[in-house]
């Protein structure tokens, strides 16, 4: 029996009115590539060296999502985002500190996050977060004319990939390099024959989480099945969250 590790009672950072209590696996447990997965499939998220999941009391509003690679069609304006970002130029690189990966993150996180947990940014916390922990991790770098602009951490598992975190210039919002990340991440799945990408929490009610309803099809975890996300469910949930 593998143990967990509860945290105290916190604020939640998505349900301005909700209590928060996360759950860690053991961090004496040596997590391989199979256990990974396993704990994926049970709704577990890594970040750097440690896995866990919202364990809160009363509430169950973080629910894990993924694309199914084979069923997903981009709609109108993911596929307008696409071809707006046909100039840039797409490497996978070892997940490792660069100054210049940092100083994207470092801007990012000060410009976009300035009130989230990531707050302030140092190489330590960089390390931490993005680089230390990683089984089969890479970058994803984007760049423009040579220069990095964004970068998605992500994770490959045995069926699929997860998308740990995703870091642009907050000066070219016009690109929406947020959205193009994730539909680089699937043409990644499509080239390596994953039939997911995992997208991790969706919280219905929180804003800053819509966007991953914008990908579909879309399945969530539910009582330990993966099943579809329909529009009704999404608008039912969200009604009942507000």
């Amino acid at each position: 029996m593998m143990k967990i590790l509860l945290t105290e009672l916190h604020s939640c950072s998505y349900l301005a009115d909700k209590q928060a209590r996360t759950g860690f696996v053991d961090p004496e447990v040596s997590v391989n590539q199979e256990l990974y997965q396993t704990l994926n499939n049970l709704g577990f998220r890594r970040s750097g060296p440690h896995f866990y999941r919202p364990e809160c009391p009363g509430c169950n509003a973080c629910q894990s999502v993924r694309i199914p690679i084979h069923q997903f069609k981009p709609n109108r304006n993911q596929r307008r985002i696409y071809q707006r970002n046909d100039d840039l130029d797409i490497k996978l690189v070892k997940a490792e500190f660069r100054p210049d990966n940092y100083r994207l993150y470092e801007n990012y996180i000060r410009t976009r996050h300035e009130d989230g947990d990531m707050f302030p940014p140092s190489p330590e916390q960089f390390r931490g977060f993005l680089i230390e922990g990683g089984i089969r991790t890479f970058h994803l770098e984007i760049h423009h004319q040579g220069q990095l602009i964004g970068c998605a951490v992500t994770d490959q598992l045995q069926d699929g990939l997860s998308a740990i975190y995703t870091f642009f210039d907050p000066q070219l919002e016009q690109r929406s390099l947020g959205t193009f990340a994730i539909m680089a991440q699937v043409q990644l799945c499509r080239e390596w024959q994953l039939p997911y990408l995992y997208l991790g929490y969706w919280v219905p009610g929180s804003q800053k989480m819509m966007y991953k309803t914008r990908f579909k099809p879309l399945e969530v975890l539910r009582h330990g099945q993966w099943t579809a996300l329909t529009d009704t469910d999404i608008e039912f949930q969200n009604t009942n969250l507000r």
